[in-house]
Parts: structure tokens; sequence; C-alpha cells
């Protein structure tokens, strides 16, 4: 008998995303699946709109997932979610979760006012925003959660996007949802905490995934998960979540705040930022931090 110790494991052994999918080496998002369907399980419906996933998934008739899948339109994913819903509950099913999975441009851009509506209505879903920062499955465009100073095919190296983040997070707070919280595939037993807490929670809940793409931010594969945990420790990314758009929770306290310059420094996408700019993107990431944590001691 070997004496090697057995490894603990800290997440559920079943997997729903198989593998051969279409994700390309190092994708975040496709660990971000992963992890949030180990929470909720094979009694799940996911309705994904155009983005990476609609790639990733499969072509048709084939899935890699082991639950049904609701390909819809672009704008579409968090009204599609809702009908479902409204469907199972027609023929007298209260139990089959509803997921609306999402990039950031079809979360902060294209899909914003259906998002807005499920949310004002409290309609009983989980959106999930996988936040890759541009429109990577068409071609790596700006989106509106591309960072400051960021390099992509609309935004070339001589005229990078200059406006800061949309703060999607606020915007979600501001409708007063039961539960919202950010997290991290570098930090998967908080994501399958969240997960779990959202599939046990009525009404709209909505988690915004941090999820590197190495293609689009011309990072290497093997970085995606550093650079998701670098985010965390440098406060460009905190891990925190919000109920009812109130309670704010820090579920990671950095006591040694990390400066932003490694981070960028491992991808192409910044690799033309001068000094100063770089300074600029550090005092931006230093005021967000600071009014979260007043969000945070308010609460």
């Amino acid at each position: 008998m070997s004496k090697e110790k057995k490894m603990k494991l800290t997440l559920p052994e079943e997997e729903l995303v198989g593998s051969g999918n279409l994700a390309c080496q190092g994708c975040g998002a496709n660990l971000a699946l992963r992890y949030v369907l180990k929470g909720f399980g094979k009694r799940t419906v996911i309705c994904i709109p155009a983005c990476c996933w609609a790639v990733i998934d499969g072509a048709f008739p084939h899935s890699c997932m082991g639950i049904p899948v609701y390909h819809c339109a672009f704008e579409t994913a968090a009204s599609t979610a809702t009908g479902v819903k409204a469907g199972l509950e027609m023929v007298g099913d209260t139990e089959t979760q509803v997921i609306a999975w999402a990039g950031d441009g079809g979360t902060f851009d294209i899909g914003l006012q259906a998002l807005s509506g499920a949310a004002e209505r409290n309609d009983d879903i989980l959106y999930v925003c996988y936040d890759n920062e541009a429109y990577m499955n068409t071609g790596i465009q700006r989106s509106s959660a591309t960072p400051t100073g960021a390099w992509t095919t609309t935004t070339p190296v001589k005229f990078p996007k200059n406006q800061p983040k949309k703060d999607i997070d606020a915007i979600i707070a501001a409708h007063r949802i039961p539960y919202q919280a950010t997290a991290s595939i570098a930090y998967p037993e908080d994501l399958y905490k969240k997960a779990v807490r959202a599939k046990n929670t009525k009404g709209t809940r909505f988690l915004h995934i941090f999820a590197p793409c190495p293609t689009g931010w011309k990072s290497r594969p093997e970085d995606a998960v550093k650079l998701a945990r670098m985010v965390v420790q440098n406060c460009y990314f905190p891990l925190y979540e919000v109920e009812y758009g109130e309670k704010y929770t820090l579920n990671i306290k950095v006591q040694n705040k990390k400066p932003i310059d490694d981070y960028i420094k491992l991808q192409g996408r910044f690799r033309h930022l001068k000094p100063e700019a770089i300074a600029a993107i550090q005092a931006e990431v230093d005021r967000n931090w600071e009014r979260l944590l007043k969000k945070v001691n308010a609460g």
C-alpha cells in the first residue's frame, strides 16, 4: 500500500464541463464555468449569448457540457434566462436553476438593458459575467470593461483606450438585488462558495468573475491564474460580496497591497505604456480601492 497521502479535494469532484472543448490554452472563462457548475450541479439550464463560450461549447449538435444549453442572441442573455425560468415554473419545475452566462461585451455593453430589466424585476436567475476585458470572440475589440491604456484591435498602440473601466458592480448594486459578488479564477474555493450561496438565494443574483484571456492580453497561457491572483493582491479587482446593494463584505483582506507594475508588465497589451501612464493607472486603482473600503466600513 502506498504511503503517499491522498490529496484532499476542496471542491466537488464531478465535472460538468467536458474535456476536448474549444477553449484556447490558458482560458480563464473555461475555469470560471467549471467552478460555477460545481456549485450549481446538474439541475441547471445555462443561457449563452454570442461570446467565447458560444464557441467553446462546441459545434451543434455537440456540446461539452453535461447540462442543457440554450444559445441566444448577443443582447438577450438575461431576458432569455428569465423566459426559461418562467417556462420551467409554468410546468411545475421550481427546482431547476437558470444561469445567464455572458462575457463583458454582452454584459457591460450589449446586454446591459436586459440585465437591468431582470434585476429591476428581481427575476429568479443567476447572471454571470466572465470578464476578460474585451470582445475576445469577435477579434479583441474594445469594450467598456477594457481598462485604461490597453491595446485592442480597435484601440491600437498609438490610440489606446483612455477611458476608465466601467464600474458594472456599482451599476448592479444600484438595483439592490439580493446578492452579488466578485470572484477570480485564481481563488476557486472562494468562487465555489459564492456560486453555492447564489444557488441558495432567491431573486436576481450577479457574479462578476475575473477571467484572463492570454490570446487577447498577449500574455502566456501559463500565466492566466497568476494574473488572476495578482489583480486581487494589487487591489485592481478586489473580492467582495454585496447584499441588497448596501451591505459590502470584503472576502480577501489584502494586508500589503502590491503595486500594479508587475501585473502590467506580464501583458503585451500594455507594452506601449510609459511610466507616467502606469502611474496614472496605479492612482486609479488606489482611488477605487479606497472607495470600496469606505463602503465596506459603512456596512
